[in-house]
């Protein structure tokens, strides 16, 4: 009796047997396993710095250079990047902020590009960075702004005449923001 049931189970499963053998097929499937694996995420990091302290003794300059306390600061940016694998390097095109950047420029072999916040597209800025470590220097007025574009709120006023000291790091991740500030004496 025993054999009598185990018989037709047998007969059923040889039956199936090609069934099985179609849908094991059907799970080897390599397109299929590939789209069911998540993408990364997408990581775009983004350190923005005012201009180091600027040379104040001419109140009729509108394009001064740096100070010597500014130079200073600005060999100390460059310290502070020094273990960051930065891609891209902006700043604005004025002589304070470029003697900011530069000494990160010339460490890190990177050109300064150039841009003006009151031209810029900062969805297109966002989308032609992706995946970058991105520096940007720009002024008391135009950092935070720019901090405030990328995280999609306003969140930060303008820095004080004084304030040379902030920097922000805004990290995007697919397209979700981030943000940190912190102060480097």
């Amino acid at each position: 009796m025993g054999t009598e049931t185990k018989y037709p189970i047998k007969k059923m499963l040889k039956s199936f047997f090609p069934f099985f053998i179609f849908l094991g097929l059907l799970s080897c499937n390599t397109t299929e396993k590939s789209e069911a694996i998540p993408n990364e995420p997408t990581v775009s990091s983004f350190y923005l710095i005012r201009h180091a302290e600027k040379d104040r003794s001419d109140s009729t300059n509108i394009d001064p250079e740096l100070m010597q306390k500014g130079l200073d600061r600005a060999i100390r940016w460059a310290e502070v990047f020094d273990d960051i694998p930065l891609d891209v390097i902006y700043s604005t095109n004025y002589e304070r902020t470029r003697m900011t950047a530069a000494p990160t420029s010339v460490k890190k072999d990177i050109d300064i590009d150039y841009y003006d916040p009151r031209e810029l597209d900062f969805e297109a800025f966002k989308a032609e960075n992706v995946g970058l470590n991105v520096l940007i220097v720009g002024h008391s007025n135009t950092t935070p702004q720019f901090v405030n574009e990328l995280l999609g709120q306003e969140k930060y006023g303008a820095l004080e005449d004084t304030d040379n000291s902030s920097l922000f790091i805004v990290t995007l991740v697919d397209s979700v923001a981030t943000d940190i500030h912190l102060r480097i004496n």
